[in-house]
């Protein structure tokens, strides 16, 4: 029996989504604009259509959350795994693992032939967990590093 049953999250969903979100922010010390704007963004984003999150247990314990767009290299969306997070004290137990399915089965659904993830090269443990779960470090055909660079706009 799955303790912590993995559900396409609705709108409804916003504020659980969004206190998990608020949480591993604050887990690693980085900015967080609190629970209740994060709700009201993803209860607006989710009814938009290409975002979705899925959520792990009843209450939520767990999130997958994932954005979509369009790519010229593919006919499909591409997706990129915005956040993936477990509750602490329930790491360990699958549930990334059952998130991280329920979204790659989700996208597939939808028609999405490339799934993205953006991990700090600090961040051993979810490096091993990308990596155990298909994600390349390395260019399949080159053998390179794979880098994701950002720049703050604002």
């Amino acid at each position: 029996m799955v303790q912590h049953p993995v559900r396409l999250a609705t709108r409804a969903d916003a504020r659980a989504a969004a206190q998990l979100l608020h949480d591993f922010n604050k887990e690693f010390d980085a900015p967080t604009p609190g629970p209740e704007v994060l709700a009201a963004r993803l209860a607006r984003l989710l009814d938009q259509g290409d975002t979705f999150a899925y959520l792990a247990g009843s209450p939520a314990v767990g999130i997958a959350l994932v954005t979509l767009r369009p790519n010229v290299w593919f006919d499909g969306p591409v997706a990129l795994l915005d956040e993936l997070y477990v509750r602490p004290d329930l790491r360990g137990r699958t549930i990334g693992t059952d998130l991280i399915r329920a979204v790659a089965d989700y996208c597939r659904e939808l028609g999405v032939d490339f799934l993205e993830v953006n991990v700090d090269e600090g961040d051993k443990d979810a490096l091993r967990f990308y990596v155990h779960h298909s994600f390349a470090l390395r260019q399949p055909d080159t053998g390179e590093r794979a880098f994701y660079l950002t720049r703050a706009l604002g």
